[in-house]
């Protein structure tokens, strides 16, 4: 049986959770509300205040499905309750974040700004001390998006190996590499 497919998911106080006739979850909870699309093989329930997944068969479908929707089911858990909070800074000479709203300004080096507007769901917060590198924050309850909207930010100049410029996320350890030695 897959191990995280068969650990049941606690129920923290102030969250409901609805299951339809058509297998769709739905979490509701101090934050807010998130929706997931279970597969109509996989069934879940809910007994004494926990969620459990299960699966019909061993068939390896089955089984990566019911390690998956758990996961899911228990990022949504999270997300409604606790939230989820991502951090990127800026590594570079006159690389700058700024924002208005869910609209995300940068500079990074290229010959004009790039404009980025966020979804929604995520709120986004910029800062710029001195001596320090400029930082964007992201928070948002849904996990897979602020992943993804994380990733696409990271993507308009990917950190460079040589002098580690570029938008890294906070305690990422950039792999280094050494430039052109000197001729004797």
């Amino acid at each position: 049986m897959s191990r995280i497919g068969k650990a049941p998911i606690a129920i923290p106080s102030g969250v409901s959770i609805t299951v339809s006739d058509k297998n769709l979850l739905t979490v509701k909870g101090p934050k807010g509300e998130l929706t997931q699309q279970v597969d109509s093989d996989i069934t879940v329930k809910e007994e004494d205040g926990q969620i459990v997944v299960t699966r019909p068969t061993e068939q390896k479908k089955h089984k990566a499905l019911h390690g998956l929707y758990r996961a899911l089911i228990n990022n949504m858990v999270v997300g409604v309750t606790e939230g989820y909070k991502t951090t990127q800074e800026l590594v570079g000479v006159g690389y700058r974040a700024s924002n208005t709203g869910n609209t995300l300004e940068l500079t990074l080096g290229f010959s004009h700004q790039i404009v980025f507007v966020l979804p929604k769901e995520i709120t986004v917060t910029t800062t710029a001390e001195k001596g320090k590198n400029p930082t964007i924050t992201l928070e948002s309850i849904d996990k897979q998006l602020i992943g993804q909207v994380a990733a696409k930010i990271r993507g308009f100049r990917k950190p460079e190996p040589y002098k580690g410029k570029g938008i890294k996320f906070a305690g990422e350890v950039l792999r280094r590499k050494a430039g052109k030695s000197a001729k004797k």
